[in-house]
């Protein structure tokens, strides 16, 4: 996977705007966690750049970037959780995750439709 690293609030901004061109990704990721690992090293195994053409995603390291996690929570009306990942498309959420229910099959779903 192409993550960007999400490590700095004004980057919220960059998400809402690229989100009207595609959909866009994020993953919070808890580094002290083995479920955040085990879900994001599921997801990186199972992603495919072909399947998923023009998808942004952003990596937010938790432990280092804590109160960026609360501004996404207020900005897009999703309760925070760790490990989760996010679906933005036009400045909205559109779907979220968290734990095991991190699925690749599940965000290409929510994609295709």
């Amino acid at each position: 996977m192409n993550w960007t690293a999400l490590t700095s609030e004004e980057q919220l901004q960059e998400i809402i705007t690229e989100s009207e061109k595609a959909p866009v990704m994020i993953f919070k990721h808890s580094t002290r966690c083995s479920i955040s690992s085990m879900s994001l090293n599921r997801l990186e195994r199972s992603w495919s750049e072909a399947e998923m053409p023009g998808i942004k995603t952003f990596y937010l390291d938790l432990i280092a970037y804590r109160p960026i996690s609360s501004q996404i929570a207020q900005l897009f009306n999703v309760e925070h959780e760790s490990p989760q990942a996010i679906l933005i498309h036009h400045g909205k959420s559109v779907w979220d995750a968290s734990h095991y229910d991190i699925q690749y099959d599940s965000i290409k779903k929510v994609l295709s439709t």
